[in-house]
């Protein structure tokens, strides 16, 4: 009996949901919105920053695809955590991807209330925040394959604004469009204090910022479960991480610091800016669709990610049995419901609680982004030492330049945790991140430890 047909799971998403789902969660309020902070720390090499990330987390991505061709299933990440490192780490990589997508969630909702409002400022925002939810959990009940066409119209708007700012603006730049003719060049790139006016140490700094732009990239594993031939889908969403990375988010920056000194005085998204120089006068209001749309499709992949994973917890016997069912459009509904309770109260609990709680459980997911990508390199580092040659080239997917490549990831992850310990605002998300795996760990041990070995008894 296959993964899926154990769990109860349709195999409905199709090639192009998958590329889209994998590209959308990679462009997201962080380019739209974020981007302008990283700029400051690095300037121009931000783009080094966007491009030295990027090869890592596709690193990561193909660790993830290796696992994933050899063993297609639902929980992705955390099912190999368990497999090949054992189950407290799949406990923990599960509970702590769920917990990181709750809050991610209601960061996202909460940044669409934010930006409704500038439309419709006489309506309460936890309103749109509820409102914006329950639609998200509505999308995620009907079927995976509703859950795919939403996502892929969500992604293909986000991917047509990105494409048409890096044409419009290349316009600028060669051709002096919306500048009297006259071309703007790339002068800005190094016209102020140099590519690298921060030093080393800028792009450093900036790479806390543009590593947790790239965060979501991993539900690509997620839909493994649910794809109609993962064995081909999984790669070939995969190989198009490197020219994602190299178009939307060093592209996007590119023509933006071409056009606009990176130390210029500006506040809110360079996206605007960039958008109102070439004419546009509703620039304001067209990116503040955009980042709409980001912030629902980012929730939307959020909502899919936490029902697939407190499904595949309770296969693993790490989560009540109860949450396990799916109905017959193969949709966990109990488990996408649980999300559903802890997301309403969170929204409710946004608006009452102090602005330092969200900010702090925000940070705390943070560092749980990045320690899913050190778990999914530490898991295909062991499944490495437990698969034939034979096994791996049948699979078509091996990791390039195994074992360097794995072991250089896993370097560029510690190094970046180590940089949010060392800077001021970042380092309390780090400690309440390290408090909370401790926490998992804990329940693990005095709740789940004594099933798990029962359970291997009865394998063996």
């Amino acid at each position: 009996m296959t993964d899926s047909a154990k769990t109860g799971l349709h195999r409905d998403l199709k090639e192009r949901h998958i590329r889209l789902i994998g590209l959308g969660t990679c462009i997201g309020v962080g380019l739209f919105l974020g981007s302008s902070a990283a700029i400051k720390l690095a300037g121009p090499a931000v783009m080094l920053a966007y491009l030295i990330a990027g090869l890592f987390i596709y690193v990561v991505m193909r660790a993830l695809g290796e696992m994933c061709v050899h063993n297609p299933v639902a929980g992705s990440f955390s099912r190999y955590a368990h497999d090949y490192l054992g189950p407290m780490a799949g406990f923990i990589s599960g509970w702590n991807y769920w917990f990181l997508w709750i809050v991610t969630c209601l960061a996202e909702v909460t940044a669409v209330a934010i930006y409704m409002g500038l439309w419709f400022p006489e309506v309460a925002p936890w309103i749109w925040a509820i409102s914006s939810l329950l639609l998200m959990v509505a999308i995620n009940l009907l079927s995976v394959k509703t859950f795919g066409e939403f996502e892929f119209w969500f992604s293909l708007i986000k991917v047509i604004t990105i494409v048409g700012l890096i044409i419009a603006g290349l316009g600028m730049i060669l051709f002096g469009l919306g500048h009297g003719g006259q071309p703007i060049g790339i002068s800005n790139l190094w016209a102020h204090g140099g590519f690298m006016p921060n030093g080393v140490l800028g792009v450093l700094m900036a790479f806390q910022m543009v590593t947790f732009a790239y965060g979501g990239i991993e539900i690509i594993g997620l839909t493994a479960g649910e794809a109609k031939n993962p064995r081909v889908t999984i790669p070939q969403a995969i190989r198009s991480v490197p020219w994602r990375i190299l178009l939307f988010y060093v592209g996007a920056i590119f023509v933006i610091l071409s056009i606009y000194p990176w130390n210029a005085d500006g506040q809110g998204s360079p996206f605007v800016s960039t958008f109102e120089a070439l004419g546009i006068k509703s620039a304001a209001g067209l990116i503040n669709f955009v980042v709409i749309t980001a912030a629902l499709s980012s929730c939307n992949g959020g909502i899919y990610s936490t029902g697939r994973m407190l499904l595949n917890l309770t296969d693993q016997h790490q989560a009540p049995r109860f949450f396990g069912k799916t109905t017959p459009q193969g949709v966990p509904r109990r488990a996408l419901m649980l999300s559903l309770l802890i997301m309403f109260i969170g929204v409710l609990l946004n608006y009452l609680a102090p602005a330092k709680v969200f900010i702090w459980l925000t940070a705390v997911a943070a560092t749980g982004n990045i320690t899913t990508w050190i778990l999914i390199l530490l898991a295909q580092i062991r499944f490495r030492r437990t698969v034939s040659q034979e096994q791996l080239a049948a699979g078509g997917f091996p990791m390039p330049g195994w074992p360097l490549t794995s072991y250089a990831a896993l370097t560029f992850m510690l190094l970046v945790l180590g940089i949010m310990a060392y800077v001021e605002d970042t380092r309390l998300g780090v400690i309440a991140g390290a408090l909370w795996l401790l926490y998992l760990a804990a329940v693990y041990w005095t709740v789940y430890r004594k099933k798990a070995v029962m359970l291997s008894q009865s394998v063996q």
